[in-house]
């Protein structure tokens, strides 16, 4: 798995250059205990594939098929998972606190 910066937004050129739809998941808030920090990201492309991590691993699925809805509509989203919710229990977000992700289709 790539997961520096430059490697996810390369990942996203050469797949938008091949023809695919992309979208970018970032983290953009952050509480209490999380598995990453505000700014890690994650590229999704139209068949699924996908590159970095917003979750380390925890809320990857939730975020990948959310991307893909993403993609087919264009329209961006805001997911946030946490603790307290039913969601973040049954994608595996036990860690304590509460991530807000950004969802955007690239190009």
């Amino acid at each position: 798995m790539l997961d520096r910066d430059e490697d996810i937004l390369k990942a996203a050129e050469d797949w938008r250059k091949a023809g695919h739809g992309v979208a970018l998941a970032t983290v953009v808030e952050t509480w209490g205990s999380a598995p990453r920090p505000a700014g890690s990201s994650l590229v999704v492309n139209d068949d699924g594939t996908f590159l970095g991590s917003v979750s380390g691993g925890c809320v990857e699925g939730a975020v990948v098929t959310e991307a893909l809805d993403v993609i087919a509509s264009g329209t961006p989203r805001m997911l946030e998972f946490g603790v307290a919710d039913d969601a973040a229990w049954k994608v595996g977000l036990s860690c304590g606190g509460t991530i807000r992700v950004f969802v955007e289709k690239v190009g």
